[in-house]
């Protein structure tokens, strides 16, 4: 069944324009409800219930009051925790045994985008039978329940409380943070009241910025997508360590004290060899098709097995799940922690990586020295719909040719993304200059055959 809605994480897109409009997400809760309702797992003799969180967007306010309509329509019951981190909602959803949970966020996009990411019962994120199931049913007409049979809406006013305690739960009761001055980077996102508070709250000295959210500064030039400026702070108040969150709270990047930067890569990195020091049965480390070659390299060489999965963090846990892993991620700084939390938190990586700096007495640069990054050059090429990029021959052909000219020594691959209208050309090899040229010629070719500009 093709998709109309549903991406690689969610569904996402811009304010006003479809499906980010009050009518189709208003449909897109009834389905989700009539689905989730009737969904194996669901609790059985009670009223269905889902619990609505979300990011500090100001279109966060229609999207809510669309999807609680939508949900009551349908006979479920809503619970409303208001901004809160993408794995805030999951954890929640969990501890609330409740049918469901919806984050309304467009991560790490601009405030003028949003969309939706949705939980099953466990905290994971919702498998493609039931995306599609829901799909299938916005073809249906919109019905509602009787009155006596509608959803009614509550309040939950204790969810960011909830969730600082969840994630101090998970560094040791032996440890704390005294003595460490932590930049703390929120992106005017959803940790901005809760990420704080946990770093504060474990002993630390938190210099907290991007801690201002407005409704339409959220990821502007700050945050996970944006390192330079917690670099720049890391450095301009002497602080040990800086970590910043992207605009949901699921993405980590952290920076050392001179402001050297760290991303998902190296970080799992970091907790994966903790995990070794620790006797941590984890298995292995899963990684994406955009996961750098050293890390590979770094992992196998320590003994830990590292496969890819498809880039997306749902389909890095599925990889786990599928493997029975304990440890999984993306460069783009998702980080899962499976004995610690359902799916990717920012706030549970720093706590684990801080946790092994403290145990073996080591800075971000010494945890990471064993590891050679290969240089990698990503470039994003505008697509319009319907582009056949893997049917064009000039493509191919300059693909073919970088994968012959690089060998052993990098990799090349080409993606469309699942959030964005762009085709991602990402080339890595053991020479920057190598990288930086076989990228920009496999992008040029793209764009001449598309007719769209660089």
């Amino acid at each position: 069944m093709q998709r109309n809605y549903f991406g690689t994480d969610g569904i996402r897109g811009r304010v006003g324009e479809s499906p980010i409009t009050p009518d189709v997400v208003l449909k897109l809760g009834w389905a989700a409800g009539r689905t989730l309702a009737s969904a194996d797992g669901m609790r059985r003799g009670d009223r269905p219930g889902v619990l609505i969180g979300k990011d500090t967007r100001i279109s966060g306010y229609l999207m809510e009051a669309a999807l609680e309509s939508g949900l009551s329509a349908a006979g479920v019951d809503v619970y409303l925790c208001g901004p809160l981190p993408t794995p805030g909602v999951a954890y929640l959803t969990r501890a609330l045994r409740l049918s469901a949970g919806i984050v309304i966020s467009a991560s790490h996009n601009p405030f003028e985008d949003n969309g939706m990411k949705f939980f099953s019962a466990t905290g994971a994120k919702l498998p493609d039978d039931v995306e599609l199931a829901i799909e299938g049913r916005m073809a249906e007409p919109l019905t509602c329940v009787s009155s006596k049979d509608l959803g009614k809406a509550y309040r939950v006013d204790d969810a960011a409380g909830r969730y600082v305690e969840f994630c101090k739960s998970t560094f040791p009761n032996e440890l704390d943070l005294h003595g460490w001055r932590i930049v703390v980077d929120c992106a005017n996102g959803a940790g901005y009241h809760v990420a704080p508070p946990v770093f504060h709250e474990l002993g630390a000295d938190v210099i907290a910025v991007g801690a201002e959210p407005d409704g339409l500064n959220i990821n502007a030039g700050m945050g996970a997508t944006h390192p330079a400026f917690l670099a720049q702070k890391v450095r301009e108040h002497r602080a040990d360590v800086g970590i910043a969150l992207d605009g949901d709270g699921d993405r980590l990047l952290m920076a050392d004290s001179e402001g050297r930067l760290y991303d998902g890569d190296q970080l799992m990195y970091v907790i994966a060899l903790d995990y070794l020091r620790r006797g941590v049965a984890c298995g292995g480390v899963v990684g994406t098709q955009m996961s750098n070659l050293g890390i590979e390299q770094a992992l196998t060489g320590c003994g830990l097995p590292f496969a890819r999965a498809k880039v997306g963090d749902r389909y890095v846990l599925e990889e786990m799940h599928a493997r029975r892993w304990l440890l999984g991620g993306e460069n783009s700084g998702h980080i899962i922690c499976l004995d610690k939390h359902t799916t990717g938190d920012a706030i549970v990586a720093a706590l684990a990586v801080l946790r092994a700096l403290i145990e073996q007495r080591h800075t971000l640069t010494q945890a990471v020295s064993a590891v050679r990054m290969f240089p990698q050059r990503l470039i994003n090429v505008p697509m319009q719909r319907g582009f056949d990029w893997r049917g064009s021959d000039a493509v191919k052909r300059a693909e073919r040719d970088a994968v012959a000219a690089l060998g052993e020594t990098g990799r090349v691959l080409l993606r469309p993304s699942g959030t964005e209208p762009v085709l991602r050309v990402m080339v890595e090899a053991h020479d920057a200059g190598l990288a930086e040229t076989h990228a920009t010629r496999i992008a040029e070719t793209i764009a001449r055959a598309a007719g769209a500009p660089l």
